[in-house]
């Protein structure tokens, strides 16, 4: 079994591996942001590909999106340190398979990836019940109401972006940017765009 990470903190790439130190037929493959993950996949085309929500350059779910995108079967984990309800349900409804926090026992995320090589899904107990008993808070999130090209779009007008810029670290147009930075305006009751990008700081993609 192949198993990229794609992860920023070498820590826990080195606790992946260990994971799995006992087991010879598994090989770890390794990427530290979400453009060298992507190519690393079209590459290597791994098993199951564990994702971290939050990477230095795009989100888990755009790079998930983008993975999907060229390869519909493909088969990721996300692992993060968000425990928010909201991503767990976004990552669900993106098709993606597994979900584990990093809070969680470290032996979840070795049984989430060995579930999901084999066809199965898998969310780690207390996510999954978190989740199950947080039904209005979900619907009321803002991050329940986004695709994923939206959620990415908002991270970076977050950060500090301008269209243009954002437009450029997307590889899309400025019109196509500027559109849907005018529906997520709509989508979350923003006045203008400095309250949007207040509302994307509040959400807090960068956990």
């Amino acid at each position: 079994m192949r198993i990229l990470i794609v992860d920023d903190h070498p820590v826990v790439v080195t606790g992946c591996r260990a994971l799995f130190t006992s087991d010879p037929s598994v090989e770890i493959l390794e990427a530290s942001d979400a453009k060298d993950g992507h190519r690393a996949y079209l590459q290597k085309h791994p098993d199951v590909t564990v994702v971290d929500v939050t990477l230095p350059d795009l989100t888990g779910f755009e790079l998930s999106r983008r993975i999907r995108r060229d390869d519909p079967a493909a088969k990721i984990v996300m692992f993060s340190v968000s425990e928010d309800p909201a991503f767990v349900v976004r990552a669900v409804e993106m098709g993606i398979q597994g979900y584990v926090s990093k809070s969680d026992d470290p032996r979840l995320l070795a049984k989430a990836i060995r579930k999901v090589a084999a066809g199965e899904r898998f969310v780690s107990p207390r996510l999954a019940e978190a989740t199950t008993f947080a039904g209005a808070a979900i619907k009321a999130s803002p991050l329940t109401q986004m695709s994923p090209r939206e959620l990415e779009i908002l991270r970076l007008l977050g950060r500090g972006d301008r269209i243009s810029e954002v437009a450029s670290e997307l590889g899309i147009s400025y019109k196509t940017v500027a559109n849907t930075t005018s529906m997520l305006k709509s989508k979350l009751g923003a006045k203008n765009h400095s309250d949007l990008v207040r509302i994307a700081v509040e959400i807090d993609l960068y956990r």
